[in-house]
């Protein structure tokens, strides 16, 4: 019984104190391309790289690239545990193929830098209560996990060199900003739910409207998998692309990862595999803690007139 009380009395300190945005295992973006709405947390250190096979063909224009890319993300947690800084590189190397020969390509195909920041959190005060005597209680749908966290991005494309890869050869903008929404859902049986909704290169020739949803699932823990789709609608190009794939935990701060990604039209039809490692570090991190205001437990009450009557006449009547 006094295992069971204490074991209650700690589920019930869990529900008014909470920790900063630094999870105990590295929370990493890959294998998809969504972002979360939580930041690595502040001080924190993180890269996230990957390398990909790649195959373009379109029927229209008769031509096919194959090749491979390359992508790193570098997120850094500054200022606030709710903000994060992140750089994002893109480099491809591919052969284009059309009716007039043969061509080699190469070049960064993004390289985006701007900050995400979380604009609220339905864990900070959400009191969870556990049932120590249901498994099925605790892992049944509650219709609170319907309110997301929210966060939201704002970045700039930069352009170092004329770039080969738009689809419509427009000239360069040396920068292009882009802005996001990012919602993120935490149901039960180990289920996240992540949407990103956002304009890219705004107020160029090539500027789109974009959506990502992406469905994670947390098998153990080390093994998890994921479906994704991306949703690309624009004047010269527009796609929807589905991605799955597994992530596995080989440390608290290291993760390997796999995935392919496909569409569903012929202009192009295209076909990516790629593989990553995600790396953090943490030594720097110092642990925050945040309180609920509603809780008044910490906060001593002031004593009433009675009270300190009482307690003049329990000094005198020790010093009798």
């Amino acid at each position: 019984m006094k295992i069971k009380s204490l074991i209650i009395v700690a589920f019930l300190l869990f529900s008014f104190i909470c920790f900063g945005q630094y999870t105990d295992v590295i929370n990493s973006n890959r294998p998809g391309e969504s972002f979360g709405a939580f930041s690595v947390g502040k001080s924190i250190f993180q890269s996230e790289a990957g390398f990909s096979i790649l195959k373009e063909k379109h029927e229209l224009l008769d031509y096919e690239a194959n090749g491979f890319g390359a992508e790193a993300v570098i997120r850094f947690g500054v200022f606030k545990e709710e903000l994060e800084a992140i750089l994002e590189i893109n480099y491809q190397n591919d052969t284009y193929v059309d009716i007039n020969g043969s061509f080699k390509r190469s070049g960064l195909r993004n390289t985006t830098l701007g900050a995400k920041y979380l604009i609220y959190d339905p864990f900070k005060y959400r009191k969870e209560t556990v049932n120590l005597y249901s498994w099925k209680a605790n892992h049944k749908f509650k219709w609170n996990q319907l309110i997301p966290a929210v966060a939201a991005y704002a970045g700039a494309n930069i352009n170092f060199s004329n770039n080969p890869f738009l689809f419509n050869n427009e000239p360069i903008s040396k920068i292009s900003p882009k802005v996001m929404l990012i919602t993120q859902n935490k149901f039960s049986n180990g289920f996240v739910f992540v949407t990103n909704v956002f304009v890219d290169r705004i107020g160029t020739e090539s500027q789109s409207i974009e959506y990502i949803l992406t469905l994670t699932k947390g098998f153990n823990d080390r093994w998890s998998g994921f479906v994704e789709n991306k949703g690309i609608k624009g004047d010269y190009y527009s796609d929807a692309i589905i991605r799955t794939g597994a992530a596995y935990l080989l440390t608290k701060n290291m993760q390997l990862d796999a995935s392919v990604s496909t569409n569903f039209k012929n202009t192009p039809t295209i076909f990516y595999f790629g593989a990553g490692l995600s790396w953090r570090f943490d030594a720097n991190y110092k642990e925050v803690v945040l309180r609920d205001k509603s809780f008044k437990g910490d906060k001593k009450k002031k004593p009433s007139k009675k009270e300190k009557k009482n307690k003049r006449l329990d000094e005198v009547d020790l010093e009798k």
